[in-house]
C-alpha cells in the first residue's frame, strides 16, 4: 500500500504561521507522501508563500503541490513556486514526478487546471476572442495533465495519481450553488484522466463541495479542500502494483488527522 496524505485550500497568510505544522509533523508515522491541491496562500504573495514553506519544510515525507487560483492572484506565481521549491516542495504544472515508496514507485501528475463546466453544460471555443481564450486555457491544462499521466504510464509506476486544483467532475461539487459549477472545474480534466489512466484523482477549490466522486471511466476522485475534509489532511491508502503485477481495483480507505 501507498499512504497518500492530501489537503488543499489551506489559504495561509502571515497570521497562520505554525498553524498546520504540528499535524504535518505526524506525517512520517502515517503517510508516504503529502499532496497539496492548490490555494496554499490567500493572495498569492511571496510572504504568504514563505509561511507555507515553513509549514512543509523538512517533514520527512515528499511534498508535491499544484498552485490554485489564489496563488495566482498576486501575479507572482513564479515567485511562489520558487519559494516552495526552495523548501523542498515539488510544484507541478503539466509535469509529473515519480517517487520511490516501499520498494515501488508512485507517480504524481499535476496541473492547476481551469474552469469551463461539465459535459452538456460547458463553455464552447466559439465567438469572441476572450471566450475562445477562456476555453483554450482549460484545454491546455487538460492536455498538460494528459501528457504528464501518459508519461507515468510508461514509467512502471505502482500507483498513479492526478493532482489538480480545479475539479474534474461535478460529483465533488455537490453542496456548491449549481450556478457556479462552470467556474469550479472542467470535464476536460476528467477526459484526460480517463484516457491516460490513474488510480486516484485529487483536487480542491470547492469549499462547499463533497469529498467523494468518480469519473465516467470509474476513477475515484477526492475533493480534499480543507473546509470539506475538516482536518489538516485526509489519508488515502492505494494498492501498489509491483512490476509485472496485475492492477486490482481498490476503493482505499480514508483516515482523519486532527486540524
Amino acid at each position: 500500500m501507498v499512504r497518500v496524505a492530501a489537503v488543499g485550500d489551506i489559504h495561509l497568510s502571515s497570521d497562520c504561521r505554525g498553524l498546520l505544522r504540528p499535524s504535518f509533523e505526524t506525517l512520517p508515522l502515517c503517510a508516504d507522501v503529502l499532496l497539496l491541491a492548490g490555494d496554499l496562500t490567500r493572495h498569492g504573495t511571496v510572504p504568504e508563500a514563505e509561511v507555507v514553506a515553513g509549514e512543509v519544510r523538512d517533514l520527512g515525507v515528499p511534498v508535491v503541490a499544484v498552485l490554485g487560483n489564489h496563488d495566482y492572484h498576486g501575479e507572482r506565481e513564479a515567485d511562489v513556486t520558487r519559494v516552495l521549491t526552495d523548501a523542498g516542495v515539488t510544484v507541478l504544472e503539466g509535469e509529473s514526478v515519480i517517487l520511490p515508496v516501499d520498494g515501488g514507485k508512485v507517480g504524481v501528475a499535476g496541473v492547476k487546471g481551469f474552469c469551463g463546466g461539465f459535459a452538456g453544460r460547458s463553455a464552447g471555443e466559439f465567438g469572441e476572442r476572450e471566450m475562445k481564450e477562456f476555453v483554450r486555457t482549460s484545454r491546455r491544462g487538460a492536455e498538460g495533465l494528459h501528457r504528464a499521466l501518459t508519461g507515468l504510464s510508461a514509467g512502471d509506476c505502482g500507483a498513479r495519481i492526478a493532482l489538480t486544483h480545479f475539479a474534474p467532475v461535478p460529483d465533488t461539487l455537490a453542496g456548491e450553488p449549481i450556478e457556479i459549477y462552470p467556474f469550479l472545474g472542467s470535464y476536460l480534466l476528467a477526459e484526460a484522466i480517463d484516457e491516460a489512466g490513474a488510480d486516484l484523482a485529487v483536487h480542491g477549490h470547492a469549499h462547499l463541495g463533497t469529498e467523494h466522486g468518480m469519473t465516467a471511466g470509474g476513477i475515484r476522485v477526492r475533493n480534499v479542500a480543507q473546509p470539506v475534509i475538516g482536518a489538516a489532511f485526509a489519508l488515502y491508502h492505494l494498492p501498489m502494483v509491483r512490476p509485472g503485477g496485475r492492477r486490482e481495483e481498490s476503493r482505499g480507505t480514508v483516515v482523519r488527522a486532527p486540524a
